[in-house]
């Protein structure tokens, strides 16, 4: 239907469909005559594969905005310098939340001539692009994209920013610890949720063996599983309130992070908080819009920007101009860097062969970007050994966009963390 809304995006799917061809189009023309100009730079062109339709537009819609920002930084600063200006041009892809037309969409961006791929907002899909790459020699940044297995295989040819699962546990496991010491808080109870796909599944199931390994000092009484892209989540809170948990540990996605917090409300479920092990959902500018009041005082454990950051300051600000009411976040932001990362391997490669652009990603020392950690470093199976995260928490603001703090590690935080919550129905 021509008026049907991509979600949280005020366009049609149409029209955004459309626009992404626009752009590759416009691109391709001003590109091509190139060749006749003579003494103009060539083209280099990046793949970027993420969910712009399906059940998490909003997330793939952001995603790609700020990678073809990232783009556009590059080129309004002279382009590739080491290759005589060349400027860098991004064709688009949508892979939809499936594996399999991940797989295809990176295929039809190798042979329209992309020497990488950056993306693409989900383990599962991330996987089927992996082992493309490895296949076809062509090296892969993902932006965002969790799962251990992914880097565990050691493919030579792909590359993570993002933090693995097992850094996610490492953070939250510290973060847990402070709040229960400082609070002086007894949590005896516990109900882990997860969403079924690929990285809901390794997130929840990696936590719940943290917390038995490490013999926290919690029970998991019930574990509620449930696929994506559900509409109706009553059953499954049931079920969390008899458990009569003294903490939620949520795995989500945005919509279903919406549901839930509903229907816990609905049903009046009796919590000390909501803290998330690690997923979005808890955080996007239109959930925390959407739920108001609903969405305070939720804990997620995330890839966050640094907000103190002078880049940080620079890219967001720009954003907000460009996409009034959007902000970075743990997505975006590593949309901005993945796409970051591959120029400064091709400034230093001096070439788009794909062997001498895997070397220099090998050897990548990035500094300037505006996520929580140090430079991008990645290590011998392409993992960023600097990958980390903050603990965040959606607070009372007047201004909604501000809603969103960092409240621990405190080097990094905007405000004192609020726990036991108030109770949803006392707001």
């Amino acid at each position: 239907m021509e008026k049907e809304k991509t979600e949280g995006t005020g366009i049609s799917r149409r029209n955004f469909i459309k626009t992404s061809a626009t752009i590759g189009a416009a691109a391709t023309i001003t590109g091509f005559p190139a060749i006749l100009r003579g003494a103009a730079p060539r083209e280099i062109v990046i793949g970027s594969i993420q969910p712009v339709t399906g059940p998490i537009p909003d997330i793939g819609i952001a995603m790609q905005r700020t990678n073809k920002m990232a783009v556009d930084d590059i080129n309004a600063r002279g382009g590739i310098k080491s290759m005589g200006g060349a400027k860098i041009r991004l064709l688009l892809g949508d892979h939809e939340a499936k594996e399999e037309v991940a797989r295809a969409a990176a295929e039809r961006l190798i042979k329209e001539g992309a020497v990488c791929l950056v993306g693409p907002f989900l383990s599962g899909p991330a996987m089927a692009i992996a082992t493309l790459a490895e296949q076809r020699n062509i090296p892969f940044v993902i932006d965002v994209a969790a799962m251990d297995a992914i880097t565990a295989k050691g493919y030579k040819n792909v590359f993570r920013c993002f933090p693995k699962t097992e850094l996610f546990m490492v953070s939250i496991g510290k973060f847990l610890d402070q709040i229960i010491k400082e609070k002086k808080v007894s949590i005896k109870r516990i109900v882990v949720s997860n969403v079924g796909d690929a990285f809901g599944r390794s997130q929840g199931a990696a936590f719940i063996k943290f917390v038995k390994d490490n013999k926290l000092p919690f029970e998991v009484v019930e574990h509620v599983e449930y696929p994506l892209g559900v509409k109706d989540l009553s059953a499954e809170v049931a079920k969390i309130k008899a458990a009569k948990p003294d903490v939620l540990f949520p795995v989500t996605r945005t919509g279903d992070a919406k549901l839930m917090l509903r229907e816990l409300y609905k049903q009046r479920v009796e919590l000390m908080g909501i803290i998330s092990p690690g997923s979005p959902g808890w955080y996007e500018p239109d959930n925390i819009r959407d739920l108001d009041k609903l969405a305070y005082y939720v804990l997620d454990n995330v890839p966050w920007v640094n907000p103190k950051s002078t880049k940080f300051k620079d890219v967001n600000g720009r954003f907000e101009k460009m996409y009034p009411g959007q902000y970075l976040d743990t997505n975006s932001g590593w949309g901005y860097v993945g796409v970051q990362v591959i120029a400064d391997a091709l400034e230093r490669a001096k070439s788009t062969d794909p062997d001498a652009l895997r070397e220099a990603l090998r050897k990548t020392n990035f500094k300037d970007h505006p996520m929580v950690g140090g430079p991008v470093i990645f290590d011998s199976k392409g993992d960023n050994i600097n990958a980390t995260t903050a603990l965040i928490q959606v607070l009372p603001d007047p201004k909604m966009d501000d809603r969103v703090k960092v409240v621990l590690p405190k080097e990094f935080a905007q405000a004192p963390y609020v726990f036991p919550w108030k109770q949803l129905w006392d707001r």
